[in-house]
């Protein structure tokens, strides 16, 4: 065997084994397959597991647990105060207590009070509604992480699709140069061509080889990825195969919108807009709770009380009677402290209106971001499509010419190549649009029926402000509401998997 001989041997070997490795892992799959998702499937889940969501959804807790806090210092409050002291009687038989002068050993007494705030200046009224503006301010956060891991999620899913994609441009590929390898060394061994036509059918095989291998890794890797963002824990029995298996291609669906639309659409929409909004209106109650200092603060209190007699130890001979009384405190004067407070509140006000103006602007440009993109991937889209047909075409053109003895075989190759780069291309632009349109429709919020899926309307009252679908919190785990079941999921497959990219 010549040296051309064992070199193609060696290649062909080298190939056999990577599809061996590729059996083996269909067999291991096949015992221990991974989980298959669908688009929708895959978000359904990472609502119900992925941590930042549920990172939102206790902030809503704590926030609801500070607005109870807070409302608390604005309704009457009870308390009981029992005392019991007991004398020595080396000690004498008159003692003072909270009963008073006594002259038995045994003395106690057990007062019952209502305590109210009667004025504070504004200080209670302003902290009940800075804490409901942050219970807002959690509701919105928790929605806008929705619509975050929801274009995440999208944009991971149509990455895993396209690295699987790319894997079978790569086979085809690779699987063509082998066969024109072999006809070659046919040829050669016929004396119809010289050595070089099998050394560059060698060198091209080789090359395209490492482009197929990290074509795979690629692929498992965003796999992995997409599975820490559905909150996918590692399960040992897959050993080093990814945790799940994505169902669906890569299509072009067209989305029109006027970006004028999109952007009056996201001010009114975003999640993140009222967020931000709640931030200076808590802000703002903040100002008057500082400002409070100014005043007076008086309390009110009052309730029963009963007291041991000072002249017996017998329950029956206990005192009892009402007790009233009023306390105030006024700061006359603080040396500025009062001013000071204010002062500062009232620059984390104006911060905050900084803030939100510049949030604003900040969603403007994500728009205009994500429109730009969706017109380069749709243009990038329109583009390819051609491409692939011509390298088609120019790829049969040149193999009838060198079949027919009128071309060469650097022909073919560079046809190969070209064909493969204009497949690769048109995969590319396919993902690039549909993550465009995923982004597009987080910076619009209108991708808002992901947000009901995980709505409970009676967990809390009425918005400040009018909103789309607020998600609220739930127990853990995180159930999902009528339509967004496992049912409707199984029904909308089929959808799903021929329009992924809408």
């Amino acid at each position: 065997m010549n040296c051309i001989s064992r070199i193609a041997l060696a290649t062909l070997t080298f190939f056999a084994l990577l599809h061996a490795d590729a059996g083996e892992r269909m067999v291991a799959t096949h015992t221990s397959a991974p989980r298959r998702f669908t688009l929708n499937e895959a978000i359904l889940t990472a609502l119900q597991q992925n941590p930042s969501i549920l990172i939102a959804r206790q902030e809503i807790e704590r926030t609801k647990g500070l607005f109870i806090q807070v409302r608390a210092a604005a309704l009457p409050q009870v308390n009981a105060t029992a005392q019991f002291q007991d004398i020595d009687p080396h000690l004498g038989i008159v003692s003072t207590g909270g009963s008073g002068l006594s002259a038995t050993e045994r003395s106690y007494s057990l007062q019952i009070a209502a305590s109210q705030v009667i004025f504070s200046g504004g200080r209670v009224p302003g902290q009940i509604s800075s804490a409901s503006f942050q219970r807002d301010s959690s509701y919105y956060s928790f929605r806008n992480a929705i619509d975050q891991i929801v274009a995440t999620v999208r944009q991971q899913f149509y990455l895993v699709l396209l690295d699987r994609a790319l894997i079978g441009v790569q086979e085809e590929s690779v699987r063509l140069l082998q066969s024109q390898l072999q006809d070659q060394q046919n040829r050669f061994e016929a004396g119809t061509v010289p050595r070089f036509n099998v050394l560059q059918a060698q060198v091209a095989l080789s090359n395209q080889l490492p482009q197929l291998i990290t074509a795979r890794n690629n692929y498992t890797i965003s796999q992995l990825q997409l599975a820490k963002t559905l909150g996918l824990d590692f399960d040992p029995r897959g050993g080093d195969r990814p945790p799940l298996d994505a169902v669906g291609e890569l299509v072009y669906v067209p989305r029109e919108m006027p970006v004028t639309q999109a952007i009056a659409l996201a001010k009114e929409n975003r999640p993140f807009i009222k967020q931000q909004k709640a931030v200076v209106l808590s802000n703002n109650s903040q100002v008057g709770v500082a400002r409070s200092g100014y005043f007076p603060q008086i309390n009110a209190t009052a309730g029963p009380e009963f007291r041991s007699s000072p002249l017996t130890d017998n329950i029956r001979e206990a005192r009892s009677g009402y007790v009233f009384g009023a306390t105030g405190s006024w700061a006359i004067w603080d040396w500025g402290a009062t001013f000071g407070a204010v002062k500062q509140a009232k620059a984390i006000l104006e911060q905050s209106k900084v803030t939100l103006d510049d949030d604003v602007r900040q969603v403007e440009l994500e728009v205009q971001q994500a429109y730009a993109n969706i017109l380069q991937g749709r243009e990038l889209v329109k583009a390819t499509e051609k491409s692939v047909e011509q390298a088609a075409e120019a790829l049969r053109l040149a193999t009838a010419r060198l079949d027919a003895g009128a071309g060469t075989q650097l022909e073919v190759l560079d046809a190969r190549t070209q064909l493969t780069t204009a497949q690769s291309n048109r995969l590319q632009a396919l993902y690039t649009y549909n993550a465009a349109v995923a982004e597009f429709d987080r910076a619009t919020a209108t991708e808002v029926k992901y947000s009901v899926c995980v709505d409970e309307p009676r967990t809390r009252a009425k918005l400040h402000s009018p909103a789309q679908p607020t998600p609220a919190p739930k127990p853990t785990p995180l159930p999902l509401t009528g339509d967004c079941g496992a049912k409707t999921v199984t029904r909308s497959q089929a959808k799903d998997n021929s329009s992924v990219g809408k």
